[in-house]
């Protein structure tokens, strides 16, 4: 279980979103709870960043093989795609000798704020080539703008 805390002035932490909330009511009072602390790269970016891979999702029409098929669109696998073709990848060996191409993890404590930002408009730019290819970056930044807005 991962939740995110925003400390308030007196010290105390508060749930940061409405899911973290529902999170902290799963566990019953006065029970001890473990927490390992971690000072997060800015949030609210962050969620902007899910903001443009929802809304890419939402337009994506996979083609080729998966008409008429039954195989359903997977949000994470277009997530990890979206990074990969970003250029933010690493790629194993497997043991039969295969090449494994895997997205890098995104999590806080893996990628810096930099490396975050460079990967947020290198996806607006793998977006815009394969699946809004009308828009431009000027565009899409604006329509994130307003979705961002009314959050």
């Amino acid at each position: 279980m991962e939740a995110f805390f925003i400390k308030t002035p007196n010290n105390l932490l508060m749930p940061a979103s409405y899911h973290d909330q529902k999170l902290l009511k799963k566990i019953k009072v006065g029970a001890p709870v473990r927490m390992k602390l971690t000072q997060i790269r800015n949030y609210e970016f962050h969620k902007k960043y899910f903001a443009l891979l929802n809304l890419a999702f939402d337009y994506w029409e996979p083609g080729g093989a998966m008409i008429g098929t039954g195989i359903e669109k997977n949000f994470e696998r277009f997530r990890k795609d979206c990074i990969i073709l970003a250029g933010f990848y690493e790629q194993h060996v497997r043991l039969n000798g295969d090449v494994r191409t895997e997205a890098k993890s995104i999590s806080f404590h893996s990628m810096s704020e930099d490396e975050f930002e460079e990967l947020y408009t290198k996806t607006i730019d793998v977006i815009i080539k394969h699946v809004l290819k009308n828009y431009t970056d000027e565009m899409l930044r604006s329509v994130l703008d307003q979705i961002e807005a009314f959050e």
